[in-house]
């Protein structure tokens, strides 16, 4: 399988940021890393390590935080902590699971290499850099310890994995729509205006960006719930829903399907009372 790889560095209002991409056949993904008054956030994927590496080896780092600890986003950790003995923090509940071998499907070694495992420390509420105070936002249902960035100084707002698009059609096997939609709900206290996420790259107009997604999954939700209360199965109302095959799907065997959406909005409805 010959992968395709490319990288390319850009900035905005003093957020500096290195963005990778891997693809096959027309299968493209990417993933960002974000450099500002001193914090790293992410280091991106253990196959664009060439690229990754010589990036951050000249940012003068004080400091990584990690929004969680996929493996796109933590393959370059050990890297940092070994050879640049920067300190890196995040959530403490997958912090065990990251001191150990990376234990994920061979897919997704394939795509975004093997990661290697890394020490890093528990984030409190806030964390500080050279000019700012920032508060440490909980935000799970992508993954169980995943953490958004808001720097109170200058309103910029880091999603990790929250934002992505507008319209989700795929999700992961282990993650939650409901959940997901209260991490919204939770970052949209915030006052901010300018987001960066870890796909999409910067959303100048941001807080309309997570509004919409908002938007968007709560009318799903609510198109689920009454067809489900009509007596549809999920596969029944998948079909309905999301009609189209998406290459994900099958490259992932099914970690990644349309199905997971409609069954993690079911199992965690609200029973009425």
């Amino acid at each position: 399988m010959i992968f395709k790889k490319s990288f390319t560095q850009d900035a905005v209002n003093g957020v500096r940021m290195g963005e990778g991409k891997v693809g096959f056949r027309g299968f493209q993904m990417n993933i960002h890393c974000f450099f500002t008054d001193g914090i790293l956030i992410d280091t991106g994927a253990k196959s664009l390590e060439k690229y990754f590496v010589p990036y951050i080896n000249q940012l003068n780092i004080d400091k990584v935080v990690l929004t969680h600890f996929h493996e796109d986003h933590t393959g370059n950790a050990a890297h940092i902590e070994e050879k640049l003995q920067v300190p890196l923090y995040m959530d403490n509940t997958m912090i065990e699971d990251c001191r150990e071998k990376a234990d994920y499907l061979l897919y997704r070694q394939i795509f975004w290499g093997k990661r290697k495992p890394f020490h890093a420390s528990p984030l409190e509420d806030t964390f500080q850099s050279a000019n700012a105070t920032w508060s440490v936002i909980k935000t799970p249902g992508h993954a169980i310890d995943h953490l958004a960035f808001f720097n109170r100084e200058t309103g910029q707002l880091f999603t990790g994995d929250l934002y992505c698009q507008v319209r989700t059609k795929v999700a992961l096997r282990e993650e939650s729509i409901p959940v997901i939609i209260e991490s919204l709900k939770r970052v949209l206290a915030f006052d901010f205006d300018e987001v960066f996420c870890s796909h999409a790259g910067p959303l100048r107009d941001g807080r309309t960006a997570l509004n919409r997604k908002l938007d968007y999954l709560t009318d799903l939700q609510g198109n689920i719930l009454k067809l489900y209360e009509e007596g549809k199965r999920p596969e029944e109302i998948k079909k309905e829903l999301f009609p189209e095959k998406y290459p994900i799907t099958i490259f992932s065997a099914g970690e990644w399907d349309s199905i997971h959406i409609v069954k993690s909005i079911i199992d965690q409805r609200i029973p009425v009372s």
